[in-house]
This record gives C-alpha cells, structure tokens and sequence, in this order.
C-alpha cells in the first residue's frame, strides 16, 4: 500500500485518540459490549478475525478467543493494541478492499503531470477522475484470500466499513493539494462527488459480498450515516430502513457512509439477523453519528461454510 495511506491513518487514528471522548461513554460502552458479545459468542477452536481493529478503543480483546487475528493498515495499530490490551495478536496490515493504492495512484496522475513537474488544470484533473474510478472499483480480494486461507469461525467487523469513503476521499486530497478538488468552484467538484459516492458503494458491496460468503458468523459494527442538526440527539424511532427513516422529526442534513447500501439485503440468502440496533454517536458539536450494528449468524447449508 502507498505510504501516503499509511500515514493518513497513522494521523487520523492519533486525532481521533486525541478528541475529547467526554460525550462518548454512552457509545464506547455500547460498542465495547456489542463487539464484545461477537468475540465471546465465536467458536474458541477456530481462528476469529477482528477487521478494522485499530488501537482496541472499542475492542475487548480479553473476550478474543486465543487464535484472534486483527486487521488495521494503521502501522503502528499492532503496538496500539499491546499497549491498551497486552495483547500480541497476528496482524495484517493491507488495504482489504484491493484497490486504494491504485486510486491514490490514478489521482496523482490526474492532478499532476509527471513528465513536465507541472499540476494541470484542477478542473480537468477532477473530471478525469470522476470518469476513471470506476476502473478501480474494489473486489476484497485481499480479504477473500484471507478468509479461504484461515477459515474464520467468526468475522468483527469494528467501525471500517463508513471509513471507506472518507479514506479514499483524503487520499484524492492529498494528490491534489493545496487545491481540494471538492471544492472547486465548477460542477466538476459534483462529478467527482458522484464517482466518489459510487466507488464507495461498490466497496461496501464488495467487501460485504466476501463477509456473506465466509461462512462464518459475522459481528458488524459502523457509522451508518452522519447528520447536523439538533446540537443534542434525540430519541431514534424503531429500526426502518433506509435509515433516515428513521431519524426523529425535525431539520436533518444527512450524508450516507455506505453509499446507500443496505447491509440486510447483502445477507439476506446467507445468514440469519440475530440482532440489529442503531444508537447516537455524538462525534463533535452539531455532529452526530448514527451507528448501526448487527450480529449475523451464518445458515448451514451455505456454500461457504467449511467443510
């Protein structure tokens, strides 16, 4: 994987750790149990993968049955881990949706020609950026050949997958800096906005398409979307979906982490809904966090179940 990824999240889980987490008791403890119960319910003789799991903020890794692997592109997520947990755990570090060095590639080509040192104009450059993602468009192959390998027992997926598209949009970013190409003043920035949208939907496709067909039982935790608004959140509703349905009344602006993408829907001929809630993460001041979790258990007689 590019460097530059590396150090993103390097910065990014060190901001985040850095943040005043005062207003987050409710929803660490909520994720800690909700990943906690994934990790203590997976079978003890099979190995058990932790995708995403950072420095351990929201994992309980002394529920972790003993051949636990985690998975963080975060270089130093390993060492974070030992030091919060003591816990020395197997680890990959890899981009598993298989696509983001090609996209941070293909974006600084577009904002920069290399045979003359010089940037192009960031109008064209976005719009030839809009136009090519859809040629990166993530497969998970670097998760599927993990998951062939290792036969997991059980799969947690912990608050990654709405970290796809942010990823993917700091790494255009950071080829077309100083210029950000989101904000240019031309539609070209929609465009791309758009192609971003998609690239980021086909990804929480793919690597769900890899969770479905593990066999394994599947623990998901992830921001389901992020609304501004009520400067303190209010009571949700009962789950409905899309899931700004089921926001409480009142004047929401709201983006979509998974690109619209319905998680049920991706495993509905797969596995079994055990249990599924959504709760208020209150991120910043007018930011809220709308998280969405789910515990999965995979029917017998799918193909993928091992043998």
């Amino acid at each position: 994987m590019p460097f530059t990824l590396h150090r993103h999240l390097l910065s990014e889980q060190r901001a985040f750790l850095g943040r005043d987490r005062r207003a987050w008791g409710d929803h660490l403890l909520r994720a800690r149990a909700w990943l906690g119960e994934g990790l203590a319910s997976a079978p003890k003789d099979r190995p058990c993968l932790i995708l995403g799991a950072g420095w351990g903020l929201e994992v309980p890794w002394s529920l972790a049955p003993p051949e636990t692997w985690g998975w963080d592109a975060d270089p130093l997520s390993r060492v974070g881990t030992l030091l919060r947990h003591r816990r020395w755990a197997p680890w990959v570090y890899e981009d598993f949706t298989g696509r983001l060095r090609e996209l941070s590639r293909a974006a600084r080509r577009c904002a920069r020609d290399e045979r003359v040192g010089r940037r192009r104009d960031p109008v064209l450059a976005a719009r030839r950026l809009a136009g090519i993602l859809p040629s990166f468009s993530p497969t998970g192959e670097p998760l599927r050949a993990w998951v062939e390998a290792h036969r997991p027992g059980a799969i947690v997926v912990a608050n990654v997958l709405g970290q796809l598209g942010p990823v993917a949009q700091a790494l255009i970013q950071r080829a077309f800096r100083p210029i950000n190409p989101f904000e240019l003043p031309d539609e070209a920035s929609e465009v791309l906005a758009e192609a971003l949208d998609l690239w980021t939907a086909a990804a929480v496709r793919a690597v769900l398409k890899v969770l479905s067909e593990s066999g394994a039982e599947v623990c998901l935790l992830h921001d389901r979307g992020v609304a501004w608004g009520d400067a303190a959140p209010r009571p949700l509703g009962p789950w409905r979906d899309p899931w700004v349905a089921q926001l409480p009344l009142g004047h929401w602006e709201v983006s979509d982490a998974l690109g619209d993408v319905e998680v049920g829907a991706c495993f509905a001929d797969s596995h079994e809904v055990r249990a599924r809630e959504r709760w208020w993460w209150p991120v910043g001041p007018g930011q809220l966090h709308l998280v969405e979790a789910w515990r999965l258990g995979a029917f017998p007689s799918h193909p993928g179940e091992p043998r």
